[in-house]
């Protein structure tokens, strides 16, 4: 989830009094910037309790509760599945669970050293179980069940105990991928590639679980296998994934673990306060601003190696024509300097090597998909990450013509005011919509986790005449309104902004003050997420003089609350669509009101503002929207998909008898054969891009196969299509037309008559 940033100022007397305190307490030397200094975890614990109980919204206290709180978090990060710790394991770091608030008042790190070593131990001992499990087949006839709700699973007590939770669990993985292939054997011409089985848990996600069905591809004249052939594939193929997941893991240093444990500590203070390691400071920055200074590759680690999987549109890899998705670099020279080999080496620390900044060299040995090795220079620039970045397109309804925009985030360049950002991109893309002549405008802000703050604003501004936007209040501090003070108003037509239970933050500031001007028509689920706070990212280098130790990260911390125009907050509560429309995860529990330590929702009073006046048909555009909806049989089954998907998050008893496994999945994709129609669904419009992009694509096959496939995905949603039909009923000019004909045929009748 992105966060909200304030761009704006208001904050620099609480930043001023933690610097200046700072250098009281902070003010000292530290030598050696070894990784397991423990100086340097010291500091940072030091740190980040004293900005946190300085700088947050409402700092929680530091006492026993906050211990167990801290305890049952940082244990459940280390081993959501209980796979890992013994219950001995439990019973001696549960003697801890009291007393992690004084450890971390006097920075002891007696906890997490033994739980690091401990995890350490029984990861390396858990590649032993696995590799032993699955040298020799499965018996799937004996009659056995696991159970895949982890949470309520007790821990192992013994290692014979723990290895067989492991067995049954691989058991249950092969299992999955068996009956997909025997399956894919026995409609042998019917399979296509890229056959997806019904995952076994709707909500299960591989990283965290491998027991899930595999994507398996088959040719259609492929000599049919034994049941013996298809058996040992399964389990080399699950035995191979395991490999690459401890070899991330093995990636993983003291650091990242330690990671873990001071954001099992922040989060105490509420689900949006977190420590960024100087790494994934960098990529915050990099996602927030959509730029980064580098060759515009995407890499991804295979083994021991480093894959190109994917060159990023404009960038100068992609300009170059050299390097290809699926080259392996071997080593990397900065310039004419002496190449480092970097296979083995953790996939951070060769991004690390390969980015740089704008206008210098790197050069890379690749090993080419042909067996090649090759030297490529490359001058690193700055990337765009297009795919940050807001578009739009264009759609002829019943004879009038509708822009879509697409905004995924509220994004913002911090170093660079002139570097593109939403509120600016939005104006262009309305502009251009307008010289398009469009007669309404869609504004999608689905799955979109929120950004800047001023951007909110500017984006806001761009639909009304003046006035407020939104309110943010500090603690201890008067509310502070925040202003569109531009007059001229980019869109005075028709308006409607998509929103889901993923939009968040910025997306629902943006919503609400659509919605309490009714501006336009607010449709999607129920509510938005409910994230009602802002954050800014503190800098913790700026509070150490003489600092030896390196990048020590930053804090994002909740400085402040803001609050709708009408006064009430969207914390929790998130935004109310005015048009309701059921989608997959309408009862799944997603939701800031679901998460632990979530901020309380209240109220302050309303800013002073006036309504829009304008929608004639505003009314009328919302009852007809609801009335289709209640109408619509797509509706229906996605209503019924989503009352089955809740039902099926509840299930995680499986069983491990093939018969068995077999029959209760063939039910499974029976049901689920109910609701394809929602997938096939197609709503019989164009869309197209702008004059413009259609330039640019002629030009780049990469823009122009993401296009092609966000034009294709518009023309399968139904959500889209409802929208635009909300933009008919919203129109003025067509109703203005029938009227004057509907005046002109009655005059001429009158005259006929008289006649």
């Amino acid at each position: 989830m992105n966060t909200i940033i304030s761009l704006m100022k208001r904050n620099y007397k609480i930043l001023l009094v933690v610097a200046f305190l700072s250098v009281t307490l902070f003010a000292f030397k530290i030598n050696s910037a070894s990784e397991t200094n423990p100086d340097k975890d010291k500091l940072l614990l030091e740190l980040l309790t004293f900005v946190i109980e300085k700088g947050h919204y409402s700092p929680s206290a530091i006492d026993d509760t906050f211990s167990k709180g801290v305890y049952k978090d940082y244990i459940q990060a280390l081993d959501p599945s209980k796979r890992f710790f013994l219950q001995s394991d439990i019973d001696e770091f549960s003697k801890y669970e009291l007393q992690l608030d004084d450890e971390l008042m006097n920075k002891d790190l007696t906890f997490f050293t033994l739980t690091y070593e401990r995890l350490m131990q029984r990861m390396k001992e858990s590649q032993g179980f696995y590799k032993d499990i699955l040298k020799n087949p499965f018996d799937y006839n004996i009659d056995e069940t696991f159970n895949t709700d982890y949470e309520k699973a007790p821990y192992a007590k013994t290692d014979a105990e723990l290895k067989e939770r492991w067995r049954k669990q691989l058991k249950l993985t092969t299992l999955s991928s068996l009956t997909d292939r025997l399956k894919m054997q026995e409609n042998k011409g019917k399979v296509t590639k890229d056959v997806t089985a019904v995952p076994l848990n709707p909500l299960e996600e591989v990283e965290d679980n491998p027991v899930t069905t595999q994507k398996e591809t088959t040719a259609a004249d492929s000599k049919p296998k034994s049941f013996e052939e298809l058996e040992k594939e399964t389990r080399e193929s699950t035995s191979k994934s395991l490999d690459e997941y401890f070899g991330f893991m093995k990636d993983l240093d003291r650091n990242d673990w330690f990671s873990v444990y001071i954001n099992s500590i922040t989060a105490r203070f509420d689900p949006h306060t977190n420590y960024f390691a100087p790494e994934e400071k960098e990529r915050f920055d990099v996602s927030i601003s959509g730029t980064l200074e580098g060759i515009g590759a995407r890499l991804q680690k295979k083994n021991e190696y480093t894959e190109i999987s994917e060159l990023i549109s404009g960038g100068p890899a992609w300009r170059g024509k050299q390097l290809e998705a699926g080259d392996i670099v071997m080593k990397v020279a900065q310039g004419e300097g002496q190449p480092v080999d970097v296979v083995g080496m953790r996939l951070d620390d060769v991004v690390k090597k390969i980015k740089g900044p704008k206008g210098t060299e790197v050069r890379l040995t690749i090993k080419k998909v042909d067996g090649t090795i090759k030297v490529i220079s490359i001058i690193r620039d700055i990337v765009e990450i297009e795919e940050t970045y807001a578009k739009s397109s264009i759609v002829n309804k019943n004879g009038l013509k509708y822009g879509v925009i697409y905004l995924p985030k509220f994004y913002i360049n911090f170093e660079n005011k002139d570097g593109r950002d939403a509120g600016k991109d939005i104006a262009l893309e309305v502009e251009r919509l307008k010289q398009a002549k469009v007669d309404g405008i869609v504004l999608d802000v689905r799955d979109d986790g929120g950004g800047s703050l001023s951007t909110v604003v500017d984006i806001a501004g761009l639909f009304i005449e003046q006035g407020p936007i939104v309110q943010i209040k500090s603690a201890g501090r008067k509310k502070e309104v925040l202003y569109d003070k531009d007059k001229k108003i980019e869109w005075d037509g028709p308006l409607v902004i998509m929103v889901n239970s993923f939009s968040a933050s910025a997306s629902e500031i943006l919503a609400a003050a659509i919605q309490d001007y009714k501006r336009g028509v607010i449709i999607g689920s129920k509510q938005t997420y409910g994230k009602g706070t802002v954050q800014n990212v503190i800098d913790l280098n700026q509070f150490v003089r003489s600092n030896e130790l390196g990048d020590l990260g930053a804090l994002k911390t909740t400085t402040q609350k803001f609050y709708r125009i009408n006064g009430g907050s969207t914390q929790l509560e998130g935004v109310s669509s005015d048009i309701v429309m059921p989608d997959r995860y309408s009862y799944l529990k997603m939701g800031e009101r679901d998460v632990e330590n979530a901020m309380p929702w209240d109220k302050i009073d309303a800013a002073d503002y006036n309504v829009w006046n304008n929608n004639s048909n505003f009314a009328k555009a919302i009852l007809h929207s609801k009335e289709r909806i209640a109408a619509n049989p797509q509706f229906k089954l996605i209503e019924e998909n989503a009352k089955w998907i809740d039902t099926r998050s509840e299930e995680n008893e499986y069983s491990l008898n093939i018969d068995k496994f077999r029959k209760a999945q063939t039910a499974i994709e029976e049901k689920a054969k109910k609701f394809k129609p929602i997938s096939d669904y197609k709503n019989n419009l164009k869309f197209t891009s702008l004059p413009y992009e259609m330039e640019q694509m002629g030009k780049d096959n990469i823009l122009k196969e993401k296009r092609d496939r966000w034009h294709e995905s518009l023309a399968k949603d139904i959500y889209v299509e409802e929208a635009l039909n909300i933009l008919d009923d919203l129109q003025t000019k067509v109703n203005l037309k029938s009227n004057t004909i509907s005046a002109n045929k009655l005059k001429k009748e009158k005259l006929a008559k008289t006649n």
